[in-house]
C-alpha cells in the first residue's frame, strides 16, 4: 500500500490550474499550427494568426489564454493500492483549486446557488470524478470549461432504431446550433452509451484526449474521421466568421447502454481546449 500525502495533491493541483490557464496543450498547440496552414478562407487564416498572437502574449506575459477561466473539471484516476492520508480527499482537491486561482490572479467564476448566484470567490468548488484503478499511482486530469462552449452542450436520448445515423445527425446538429458561440475552431467531445448522466461525463472526458489519438474500436475511429470532415464542411470556421476550420478534433467515447435507449452526449470546447494530466 503506497500512502500519498494530502498536501501534495493540494500542490499539484495547484501548479496545474495556473499551467492549465496560461499554456496551450502540445496537442492543441500543434493542431491550431496545422490548421493555419491548412484553413482555405483568408479571413479564417487572419482570424488563426490573431489567436496564435494572443497565444503568445500568455505564455510571455503570463496572460490567461482566456478572460474565461472557467469551472475547474477533474478526473481523478486512483489507484486501489494507494492510501490518501493528512485529510480529506476532496476537501484538498478544492483547496488546490482555491490557490491555484487565488496565486493565480485568476478569474473566479463561480456562484455557491445556481439561482441566488453568490460569487464564492476563489472559483470552487470543482466538478470531480472519481475513478478507481488497478496500480498505486494517482492520475489527475484538470480541465477548467468556459461557458461560452459549456452553454452549447446538448444531450441526445435517441432511439436504437436511430442507429449511427441517429448519432451523426446529432453531432452534427449540436454544431450547427453552436456556429459561433463555442468560439471556433472547437474540439467536439463526444458520449454515447451508458445512460442520461454517463453519456454527458464520456463526452466531457472525450474532450481530454490528445488531440490526432483515435477510439481504438475501428468503426469509432472511422466515425471520428468522417464527423470531423463533416464538421468542418458546414463552414462555421474560425471565429464563426466563415472557412475550412470549424473543428480540430472529434473525441468519441462509447458505453454499454440498455436496449431500450441511444443516449447520446455533444459537450463542445473552444479553440484552447484546456486540459492537463499529471501522475503522481
Amino acid at each position: 500500500m503506497r500512502k500519498v500525502n494530502v498536501n501534495l495533491i493540494v500542490d499539484t493541483i495547484e501548479e496545474m490550474c495556473i499551467e492549465a490557464a496560461h499554456f496551450l496543450s502540445t496537442d492543441m498547440d500543434h493542431a491550431m499550427k496545422n490548421a493555419m496552414n491548412s484553413e482555405e478562407s483568408p479571413l479564417g487564416k487572419q482570424i488563426l494568426n490573431q489567436l496564435q498572437k494572443n497565444l503568445k502574449i500568455a505564455k510571455e506575459e503570463m496572460i490567461p489564454i482566456c478572460q474565461d477561466t472557467g469551472m475547474v473539471v477533474i478526473f481523478m484516476e486512483i489507484g486501489q493500492e494507494v492510501y490518501i492520508e493528512g485529510g480529506i480527499l476532496e476537501e484538498a482537491i478544492n483547496e488546490g483549486v482555491r490557490r491555484g486561482y487565488i496565486n493565480g490572479y485568476l478569474r473566479k467564476s463561480v456562484v455557491e446557488d445556481p439561482i441566488y448566484r453568490k460569487n464564492t470567490k476563489d472559483n470552487t468548488p470543482a466538478v470531480i470524478h472519481y475513478n478507481i484503478v488497478p496500480g498505486n499511482k494517482v492520475e489527475i486530469t484538470v480541465a477548467p470549461k468556459g461557458f461560452g462552449s459549456e452553454n452549447m452542450s446538448r444531450i441526445f436520448m435517441l432511439k436504437p432504431s436511430d442507429g449511427i445515423e441517429g448519432v451523426k445527425n446529432a453531432i452534427l446538429t449540436a454544431v450547427k446550433d453552436a456556429g459561433p458561440n463555442a468560439c471556433p475552431p472547437m474540439v467536439v467531445g463526444v458520449g454515447v452509451g451508458g445512460t442520461f448522466e454517463k453519456c454527458a461525463i464520456l463526452a466531457k472526458k472525450a474532450l481530454t484526449r490528445q488531440v490526432g489519438d483515435h477510439s481504438e474500436i475501428e468503426y469509432i475511429k472511422e466515425l471520428e474521421l468522417e464527423m470531423l470532415e463533416k464538421v468542418n464542411k458546414l463552414g462555421i470556421g474560425p471565429g464563426g466568421l466563415g472557412g475550412s476550420t470549424t473543428a480540430l478534433a472529434v473525441n468519441i467515447d462509447t458505453y454499454p447502454t440498455h436496449i431500450a435507449g441511444l443516449p447520446v452526449a455533444i459537450n463542445i470546447c473552444c479553440h484552447v481546449n484546456r486540459h492537463i494530466k499529471k501522475e503522481i
